[in-house]
């Protein structure tokens, strides 16, 4: 039986992940049991009531900078890579499913056989109906990040707060990795992460954030039950504030 949505303080939020996070240990495409490990992550949120919407990068089958570094035209690759999260998108889907959870993938660039097109209000209903909407194509533009594109659609869906799953369990002065005195902030504002480069989502991402004063939580998605216990007010995490 799901649990009253009274044992979190969110209604509705928005989980961003990037493609990597679906690699597991190897190094490139998708890692089936990984991305069956999080789709059990995003269940136990469901289970408690909580409406989610998702965003998956697509990095782990293709990353239209690097495309473009390349010497590849840089609209041609973003939108390779853009194609790239509906893939992922479908993945995840899939693995939701398999548990019980009713999704819809919802893409920004028109593929009637085999996603929905974005149509806000109805995005909005699938959600009031307990689905999980995993929005994909980005924002449909080139020059725009999956980070950005979960921006957008957390302020048009009304989340209550981003939650960005990474490899670390927040953000740190310094990579945490190469330097073991890094110390973690617990809360953080918009402004300092820009104005000290801060690599937690790109300038665009965290000004759009700042601008719709949209809370960004980030947490470590390798450790287990970590998205659930946030939300129950447990866990390490960093918030991004106004």
């Amino acid at each position: 039986m799901a649990e009253p949505v009274s044992q979190t303080k969110f209604r509705r939020v928005m989980l961003k992940i990037s493609g990597e996070a679906l690699m597991g240990d190897q190094g490139f495409g998708l890692h089936p049991p990984t991305v069956e490990r999080i789709a059990r992550e995003v269940k136990s949120v469901h289970d408690m009531g909580v409406e989610i919407c998702m965003v998956i990068g697509g990095g782990n089958i293709f990353r239209g900078l690097q495309g473009s570094a390349q010497g590849m035209e840089r609209t041609t690759a973003d939108y390779m890579g853009m194609l790239a999260t509906v893939m992922n998108a479908l993945a995840m889907q899939s693995a939701l499913e398999t548990l019980g959870v009713f999704t819809r993938v919802i893409s920004a660039i028109p593929m009637d056989q085999i996603c929905e097109p974005y149509i806000r209000r109805r995005a909005v209903r699938h959600l009031e109906k307990k689905r999980v909407c995993i929005f994909a194509a980005g924002t449909g533009n080139p020059y725009f990040t999956t980070d950005t594109a979960a921006a957008l659609r957390a302020s048009e869906m009304a989340c209550e707060a981003i939650f960005m799953g990474k490899q670390v369990d927040g953000i740190y002065d310094s990579d945490p990795k190469k330097n073991p005195n890094a110390k973690r902030f617990e809360r953080i504002s918009y402004d300092d992460v820009l104005r000290d480069n801060l690599k937690v989502a790109d300038a665009s991402a965290i000004a759009l954030c700042r601008d719709n004063k949209m809370p960004l939580v980030v947490f470590s998605l390798d450790e287990p039950g970590g998205f659930r216990g946030i939300l129950a007010g447990e866990g390490t995490y960093t918030t991004v504030h106004g």
